[in-house]
């Protein structure tokens, strides 16, 4: 939508909210029943040489950090994928995929290429998991792939690679690099792939390329203690990144003094996934400065936007993107979206106050593909003290944000840390409904347990102006029963996943999420939500 239509349809909202002619938030509504998705490991087997030799704790039957996809002709193709047998100390024996059979109600696990040596691949571990599907028919998984750390601290070999599915992700290709770096001060991290909706041959690659300079170089010793500035953390960014951020904001480095960077790297393909572009700096923070969490959307008018998380070197976590007119070619300038009041520390359990891995200083984007309406969530802390779900939307094409507004309807508690709300996750329902899910302790009580349930919440963005929070409403729990977080296993937190997965299809969303099903195992689960008539209706 051109970007004049987009400020006309904004300043119609705020005279209709202004004479009251708004409707209200989305009524509550049925879900589908829960589905188990992942099965036991399917990498026991897979123990000499991949786990006995290796640093770290891994936890088999873990199933965590769930990316979805659907077939934009095919409703009922759904594809999943997820990190297999989490370890402690940074990514996974393997990521797997499963794809859905009999009307979407079973699933058939697929081993999505072989990347891991537990799938017959070349490297030790593998992370962060990314799905995405063209109308062509070609579904992506986009993999971070790495070599076990020095012994010094300094990382190992890293890649972005990505593998592709010709049939429903019923079975897929040997990967493609799209960059791979020996250099041990260096780590490509938290990537994100994304089809063009327009143009189907396209699809965009993103993640943040980190240099620590702290960290011995390629003449280094192996044998070297590693450094005690801010450096790397087991090829795992998330960490590394809220470490750094409460390192400047204690101590901000001196401008002369450049401890590490971390730009924005892009690669494109014109070609569904054959041959991807040389990869490319499109954003540099500069010095003592880093992006994270770079992810695409691209609007109807054609722009392809990246969105991320800019920690600065005063320590200040903003949310910015970058846009491009031509389809990936150049980008321009930086746009700032919402400023995140995080300090890095996350969320805690209510009771043990046992750190939980979260979404903190991370965000989700999603882009009504008629309209051209942007949204943003992610935790904040200004509201509370505690972490919950913050909201910000833009009419304009991502030029103009509202003022972040808290929307999960967790209920106040003589224990704030049962207020939490983290890892949210957004949609735009068929008809421009929105859908945001995420966690909360509500159900928690003193028991020696942690309980934990996942939410669901709506706004009628096609009626309602969703920066106002009264307009959210009709929150659908998506656990039948609480979990115990703390059965969670442990990877510098209980974790469950830096992000969730939540996508339409067709005349429905399907969110798709983790859960502790025992002592250091989890599953990955989804249920239905369905939509019909531009209100949300049961299945």
């Amino acid at each position: 939508m051109p970007r004049q239509e987009l400020m006309l349809r904004a300043s119609k909202i705020a005279t209709l909210t202004a004479l009251g002619m708004i409707a209200g938030p989305a009524a509550a509504q049925q879900v589908g029943s829960l589905i188990q998705v992942t099965q036991p490991t399917p990498f026991s087997a897979c123990t000499r040489d991949h786990v006995a030799n290796q640093v770290g704790t891994n936890f088999p039957n873990t199933a965590i950090e769930p990316s979805v996809t659907v077939d934009p002709k095919d409703p009922a193709a759904l594809i999943i994928g997820w990190q297999q047998d989490r370890w402690s100390n940074g990514g996974s024996r393997g990521l797997y995929a499963a794809f859905a059979t009999n009307g979407r109600s079973a699933f058939t696990e697929v081993q999505p290429g072989p990347v891991s040596k537990c799938e017959g691949g070349a490297y030790t571990r593998a992370s962060d998991p990314w799905l995405d599907f063209s109308a062509s028919g070609v579904a992506y998984y986009m993999h971070l792939t790495f070599q076990n750390d020095h012994k010094n601290g300094s990382f190992g070999p890293n890649a972005m690679e990505v593998t592709r599915s010709f049939d429903g992700g019923k079975s897929w290709g040997d990967p493609t690099a799209l960059i791979v770096d020996t250099d041990p001060q260096v780590l490509n991290d938290k990537n994100s792939l994304t089809v063009d909706p327009k143009i189907a041959p396209y699809a965009y690659a993103v993640w943040d390329r980190l240099q620590d300079f702290t960290l011995p170089g390629k003449g280094g010793d192996p044998g070297d203690t590693s450094p005690t500035v801010p450096g790397g953390s087991a090829h795992d960014g998330v960490e590394s990144a809220r470490a750094r951020l409460q390192a400047l904001r204690a101590a901000p480095a001196a401008a002369t003094q450049v401890f590490f960077t971390g730009p924005a790297r892009f690669s494109r393909t014109t070609d569904f996934g054959a041959t991807w572009e040389p990869s490319k700096v499109i954003y540099n923070p500069g010095p003592n400065a880093q992006t994270i969490n770079n992810t695409v959307v691209v609007t109807p008018d054609g722009s392809v936007l990246d969105f991320f998380t800019h920690i600065t070197a005063q320590g200040f976590v903003k949310l910015n993107l970058v846009r491009s007119f031509d389809h990936g070619r150049t980008f321009g300038s930086a746009i700032l979206a919402a400023n995140d009041a995080q300090d890095g520390v996350g969320v805690v359990t209510p009771d043990d106050q046992a750190p939980v891995r979260d979404a903190a200083i991370l965000s989700r984007v999603a882009v009504d593909p008629k309209s051209g309406a942007l949204y943003l969530v992610w935790q904040d802390l200004r509201f509370s003290g505690v972490n919950e779900v913050a909201f910000s939307m833009s009419t304009d094409g991502g030029y103009n944000w509202s003022s972040p507004v808290k929307i999960d309807q967790t209920p106040a508690n003589a224990n704030p840390l049962r207020t939490q709300a983290f890892i949210p996750t957004i949609e735009v329902g068929p008809h421009g409904e929105l859908v945001v899910t995420y966690y909360d302790f509500r159900n928690d009580v003193s028991d020696g347990k942690e309980s934990t349930d996942y939410w669901a919440l709506f706004c009628n963005a096609a009626a309602a102006d969703c920066s106002n929070p009264a307009n959210w409403g009709g929150e659908t729990r998506l656990t039948d029963a609480s979990f115990d977080m703390l059965n969670a296993p442990i990877a510098r937190g209980h974790f469950l996943g830096d992000y969730m997965g939540l996508k339409r299809a067709g005349q429905a969303v399907y969110p798709v999420f983790g859960m502790a099903t025992g002592v250091n195992m989890t599953d990955v689960f989804t249920r239905k939500i369905t939509f019909g008539g531009g209100a949300l209706a049961g299945q």
